[in-house]
């Protein structure tokens, strides 16, 4: 029992040294050049119902930025195990970011999904510059100042997202 209680001691600090904030799960990505940092901005964007989105709108709210294509495999299963997440946490904001190239195909994959979170179509890929994406899928967790707090990609589980988005809906 004390070995059990000393181990799970160790694994904090060391998570805690290793610069992952208490709480979060293992990045799938620890080394992407936003984990840590400041999610990047969003301006004057539409989302697939027409809807106006400004990163504005996020202050000071846990934040999940989803990247996703109807070409990407393991999106297929990441984008339900999203929409689960996104039902059970409405005190998070969603953000879905389709890099199809057609805003019709993003609206297909939308429906397919029954994706209820706002969708933005990323029509030139700026947004998956600005948040350096270089594989799909890729999802960034904020906490509610705003920080990057987690980063999965190709392999990340629905268990990780569901605790990375837990413990930002915590707080701080």
């Amino acid at each position: 029992m004390v070995r059990g209680a000393l181990l799970g001691v160790v694994v904090a600090v060391v998570a805690v040294a290793c610069g992952r904030p208490a709480g979060y799960p293992a990045s799938v990505t620890p080394a992407h050049p936003l984990y840590g940092k400041a999610m990047p901005e969003i301006h004057h964007r539409t989302t697939l119902d027409g809807q106006p989105f400004d990163s504005a709108q996020l202050a000071g709210k846990p934040v999940l930025v989803k990247f996703f294509a109807d070409y990407c495999v393991p999106c297929r299963e990441t984008l339900p195990a999203a929409q689960r997440i996104h039902e059970a946490h409405p005190d998070v904001v969603f953000l879905g970011i389709d890099e199809d190239e057609s805003a019709e195909t993003a609206q297909s994959l939308t429906k397919r999904y029954g994706l209820t979170f706002p969708v933005v179509h990323d029509e030139s890929n700026v947004l998956s510059g600005r948040f350096r994406v270089s594989a799909l899928p890729m999802t960034f967790v904020a906490d509610r100042t705003g920080v990057v707090r987690w980063v999965g990609a190709d392999g990340q589980t629905e268990e990780d997202l569901r605790s990375a988005v837990e413990t930002a809906a915590r707080g701080p």
